[in-house]
């Protein structure tokens, strides 16, 4: 099974659904779901790497608190991340996103992310396939 990502609607607000074979991958969709929302991520060169280090009491908190580490990133930096690599042992996540800075003329950037939140959060197994969603405030 291929991992894959998508968005859904909620409201005036943005979902993000990531799926794959383990958690991480699932994770790693849901962070590239959400740089699509902001430009095209084949438009984005992994010139840079950027670790991110979170832990939470559970999966669906530490999905929030991976997407909100990008956002304050690619915030600070004025980035954007293509590609992302997760790790997760006992709720403890380790990640590497790899981007650049942001090119308006390049990238076009769509909106901004303000942070992902509580709404239709998600981290679950079925089937044998990983989902992880989250509504992002944008």
């Amino acid at each position: 099974m291929s991992a894959y990502w998508e968005h859904f609607s909620h409201e005036a607000d943005i979902g993000v659904r990531g799926m794959g074979a383990t958690r991480e991958q699932a994770f790693e969709q849901a962070a590239l779901a959400m740089t699509a929302i902001v430009a095209d991520p084949s438009t984005v060169r992994p010139l840079e790497s950027v670790r991110i280090v979170c832990e939470a009491p559970d999966d669906e908190l530490l999905l929030v608190d991976w997407l909100n580490g990008l956002i304050y990133e690619m915030s600070t930096r004025r980035m954007l991340f293509g590609r992302f690599s997760v790790g997760v042992e006992a709720h403890h996540l380790k990640g590497t996103a790899w981007g650049e800075p942001v090119d308006r003329r390049r990238h076009h950037p769509a909106v901004e992310i303000k942070g992902a939140t509580y709404t239709a959060l998600r981290v679950v197994e079925e089937g044998g396939r990983w989902l992880a969603q989250t509504v992002l405030d944008v």
